[in-house]
């Protein structure tokens, strides 16, 4: 390995830490800084869609291992999220390469922008668990919202967590803490895995670049969980916002 090569794997390397640290704390938003960062480090935007999906995948592992210690996942919840997005992922994925991606862009960096300002303007949001009884009208809506985030997460993929964890608080009570941690693990792993998969078989990967992305996402993802769990929920909601603010208007410029 020469000097370009050695120095290029060590930016791979603090990309991925600082993208999957602000994510695991946040709860989402990873794509939002290392899929730019790959475009602009060359990758055609279909090399680098898949190439950041097989390495988030690793965000998952990385949360999954400090949050799975405190026992955050509610199982019922856990299997409503799996069943209702994964076959949005899968329908995402496989109709993304057909998007106009000023269109997409666009329109993902006004709705980051909007849970935001919304998550701002509720002071009380997410604080603490308020977690009501999955009657048939909660599972059903709850579903309908976890389905179309799903379509996102696997068609636009930057961001979508973002939008996995407010639906997780505002519809079904979490806090931001335990929405977070449902979002690291199950999307990071389960929805992110399932696009990896269906972009891997129709889209180029750069493997080479893998090693030190997947790396980066396993001590991001485990920095970024643990400093969620030991601050609290005020520390999270703060971070969700300020991250939704700055990663909506980056895409809105970025679609100009």
């Amino acid at each position: 390995m020469n000097l370009t090569d050695l120095l290029m794997q060590l930016a791979l390397g603090l990309i991925a830490v600082l993208a999957n640290a602000l994510s695991a704390l946040a709860g989402g938003g990873a794509g939002l800084v290392q899929l730019p960062a790959l475009i602009l480090l060359g990758l055609p935007f279909a090399m680098a869609l898949a190439t950041h999906k097989v390495a988030s995948v690793a965000l998952g592992l990385g949360a999954a291992g400090r949050h799975w210690r405190a026992s955050s996942l509610d199982p019922a919840r856990s299997a409503l999220i799996l069943a209702a997005g994964l076959p949005g992922v899968w329908l995402g994925a496989s109709a993304v390469l057909a998007l106009p991606d000023r269109i997409a862009t666009t329109a993902l960096g006004l709705l980051t922008l909007g849970l935001g300002i919304y998550s701002a303007r509720k002071k009380d949001l997410g604080t603490e668990d308020h977690i009501s009884p999955l009657t048939t009208n909660k599972i059903g809506i709850g579903a309908l919202g976890l389905f179309l985030i799903g379509v996102l997460n696997g068609s636009l993929t930057s961001g979508t967590g973002l939008f996995v964890t407010l639906w997780l608080v505002r519809w079904f009570g979490l806090s931001y803490s335990r929405a977070v941690a449902h979002t690291l693990i199950l999307v990071g792993l389960v929805w992110n895995g399932t696009g990896a998969l269906v972009l891997g078989f129709r889209g180029d990967i750069r493997w080479d670049w893998l090693p030190a992305l997947i790396t980066g996402s396993l001590v991001g993802g485990y920095l970024g969980a643990h400093i969620s769990l030991a601050q609290g929920n005020r520390l999270v909601k703060r971070a969700f916002e300020l991250l939704a603010l700055l990663m909506g208007t980056s895409l809105l410029i970025r679609s100009l």
